[in-house]
């Protein structure tokens, strides 16, 4: 873990404990991180689930790589540098949603399993669960709604994943979606019925780490 360079910092405790914030909000505090290819759906599933949950009467965030870089990331790129800042970020900021009861959905590419696996271990046992949008990248150039793959493709945009910059699929997710087989809604649908069935939306309950 990188240590901050400011040496006169200490941690602010707060008044109200998590446990408590949880039992209020009857949820358990969770980072749901959605990777994939552009195209693949993370965008759409994370809204589906917010617009799910919220219905349920839970409380979610949603952090999106697009409008995150619009304020927050606004200063960074996407060389291979600036992609593991982008991420480092957004977990930092996911890990602070998580540990004051929200259900934090983030939506982003993150195509290096390292900075992944760094944004899992710095939340605690049971916080963080990796959802892989899989949709064959074939599939994804079809759908190009932006055309962002065709403009790759012709050179316009360089460093884009999937054409010339690489994705590195998750080895072991909580889940995968195979977004080109199934419906947005029925995607979202089973990120709602994992997080019920593992105790996420029960007011107090507790999710070890066996148990995810």
């Amino acid at each position: 873990m990188t240590r901050p360079k400011s040496e006169n910092i200490t941690n602010t405790v707060p008044k109200v404990a998590r446990a408590e914030r949880e039992t209020i909000l009857g949820q358990r505090g969770v980072t749901v991180w959605f990777t994939g290819l552009s195209a693949s759906g993370k965008s759409t599933v994370a809204l589906l689930v917010d617009k799910h949950l919220t219905e349920r009467g839970h409380c979610c965030c949603i952090l999106d790589g697009d409008n995150i870089r619009q304020g927050l990331n606004s200063d960074l790129g996407f060389n291979p540098e600036d992609r593991n800042e982008n991420i480092r970020r957004i977990g930092e900021v996911s890990k602070l949603f998580c540990a004051n009861g929200i259900i934090c959905l983030t939506a982003f590419i993150s195509p290096y399993r390292v900075d992944r696996d760094h944004n899992r271990e710095i939340h605690e046992s049971g916080d963080f669960i990796e959802v892989h949008l899989d949709c064959p990248l074939d599939v994804c150039e079809q759908r190009d709604p932006r055309g962002l793959y065709a403009k790759a493709r012709s050179g316009a945009i360089s460093e884009f994943t999937g054409i010339s910059a690489p994705y590195e699929p998750p080895l072991s997710p909580e889940l995968r979606l195979r977004t080109d087989r199934e419906s947005p809604d029925e995607s979202a649908l089973r990120v709602v019925d994992y997080l019920a069935n593992k105790g996420y939306l029960h007011c107090g309950a507790a999710v070890t780490a066996a148990a995810v």
